[in-house]
């Protein structure tokens, strides 16, 4: 077997345990999970019976996952009650008209993704947005524009 998901695959044996796992790498590495990454997978994890169709159900089962691409940064919204509470709406709401996209949707020209999530486990400091992995506590509406405009010159 010889791919550009080869490399991928390979650390991990060929049984269906792993198949998250390597699921995950593939889309840390492309961004998202493309239609060949999942018969690539069917075929490495051939004797173990595992169909593309398997893989299609694990992939669109965790949210974590996505078969779409994302955008260069990810921004991650956190909605649980605490955040919720103080402000994500508005939040959600600034975010959406500053980059002309909703919750699970990514710009044209695939620089942002924007995700709500149920909670991210820093309550204490609501509401909390997280951007390419990094944390922002307590964002305020009036800063969303400043903060994203420090990752755009990242791009």
């Amino acid at each position: 077997m010889s791919s550009e998901f080869t490399a991928i695959f390979e650390p991990y044996p060929r049984e269906r345990r792993y198949a998250l796992a390597m699921l995950m790498d593939v889309q840390n590495r492309c961004r998202y999970i493309p239609r060949e990454a999942l018969e690539e997978l069917a075929a490495y994890l051939a004797e173990e019976k595992v169909k593309v169709s398997s893989l299609y159900a694990m992939a669109t089962f965790y949210r974590a996952l996505s078969l779409e691409p994302k955008g260069q940064h990810l921004i991650k919204v956190c909605d649980g009650t605490a955040c919720h509470l103080r402000g994500t709406p508005l939040l959600l709401d600034t975010i959406k008209r500053t980059l002309s996209i909703g919750s699970g949707e990514t710009t044209k020209d695939r620089l942002w993704s924007l995700e709500t999530v149920n909670c991210l486990g820093a309550c204490a400091l609501a509401p909390v947005m997280v951007i390419d992995g990094e944390y922002h506590p307590q964002v305020k509406v009036e800063t969303v524009g400043e903060l994203l405009a420090q990752y755009e010159k990242t791009a």
